[in-house]
């Protein structure tokens, strides 16, 4: 089976060289295709210096979708991986997808990723955190529609070429978030093969997917994604002949606890005022309504990761406090940090008080 590895690009000419180089060192053949939807920073100059080694697409501005239509269009390979260009690919990233397609009838194998830094450093932590899914999930989606199994993102999966060709092109609504429409459907035409060991690194660097937007223009966004979703997977039900009923379909809960959590928030901490924030990095509430969130432990404004144990997640609120944040926050995906860091949560009584607790946030004034 040949491999293709398709990177898509929109100025981040900084990355790019990292990102070809780790598609360049594949310990399996692999071609190399680099997509530039439109950069308006080095990107080209970047591709130009790899010229021979890669095969450039160069095309206007037209979104996710429209770079990974035209990269696939470019490609010969039966196994395809879409990696975006702040990410890397492991050197065995493609040989064990091969292994694990040739060996399979399943559509696409997917593997976690490493978080990174901007400069390339672990944390320590994958993405996803929790296990992957696998296997024959037909049945998951058709009763509960989309989001109802675990992906990781783009970068984190290969596809079989049958699979691409079969629902290629991806509608240019997905203008951002491309993966979800090839996510979802997946498993409606064939089962998911899990690779146990991370294959590749996800970069966070603070302009990942949605940071430009306002926290309530994510929200937004996030709905109108879940909506088109179930139009895309009811879609293709169709198209197969399989049974569904959308009205069974799992809402779009996370957005609605996300609103109610950040309307818990504005209610308990002043505006303007910044907060330390405890969600593992799941919410993405920087600013909302003029508070910033700071992550909990944090590197240069980045979340870091668990604290190995109490002594550390103590040491990091000091740290916090002494920067003169008042305010710390627990969002509902993290409430089991209370029980695990008894250290930290006996500080917080000690030295401050519970001032809101709701189902979905905890907020302890600090002074």
């Amino acid at each position: 089976m040949r491999a293709s590895v398709i990177i898509d690009n929109h100025n981040y000419a900084e990355f790019l060289p990292a990102a070809i180089e780790s598609a360049l060192g594949q310990t399996t053949s692999a071609e190399v295709i680099v997509v530039d939807d439109g950069s308006t920073d080095r990107s080209r100059d970047v591709i130009t210096e790899y010229e021979g080694r890669v095969r450039a697409v160069l095309k206007p501005n037209g979104g996710q979708a429209s770079a990974l239509n035209a990269g696939f269009e470019a490609s010969a390979g039966d196994v395809v991986c879409f990696l975006d260009a702040d990410d890397l690919l492991a050197p065995t990233a493609m040989e064990a997808a091969i292994e694990a397609l040739a060996s399979t009838e399943a559509v696409k194998a997917h593997w976690p990723l490493w978080l990174i830094d901007r400069d390339g450093v672990r944390s320590g932590e994958l993405a996803p955190r929790g296990e992957l899914c696998c296997g024959d999930l037909r049945d998951l989606v058709t009763m509960r529609g989309p989001g109802s199994h675990s992906d990781p993102p783009t970068s984190g999966n290969a596809w079989r070429r049958g699979y691409l060709e079969s629902v290629l092109p991806i509608p240019l609504e997905y203008r951002s978030c491309a993966d979800a429409y090839l996510l979802e459907l997946a498993p409606l035409f064939g089962p998911i093969a899990r690779l146990p060991a991370p294959q590749g690194s996800y970069r966070l660097h603070g302009e990942n997917g949605c940071a430009g937007m306002s926290f309530d223009d994510r929200i937004r966004h996030e709905l109108t994604l879940h909506e088109r979703n179930c139009d895309a997977v009811a879609a293709a039900c169709l198209r197969l002949g399989i049974a569904f009923d959308r009205a069974d379909w799992c809402e779009d809960h996370w957005s609605r606890d996300l609103a109610h959590c950040a309307a818990d928030i504005a209610s308990a901490v002043p505006p303007g005022e910044a907060f330390v924030l405890v969600d593992e990095d799941k919410l993405s509430m920087d600013g909302h309504a003029g508070r910033d969130a700071v992550p909990f432990p944090e590197r240069d404004g980045i979340y870091w990761g668990r604290p190995a144990d109490d002594a550390a997640a103590v040491a990091e609120l000091e740290r916090q406090r002494e920067r003169g944040l008042r305010y710390m926050v627990f969002a509902w995906t993290a409430f089991w940090w209370l029980d695990h860091y008894a250290g930290l949560h006996r500080r917080l009584r000690d030295r401050g008080r519970l001032k809101l607790s709701t189902d979905r946030a905890r907020v302890f004034a600090l002074d």
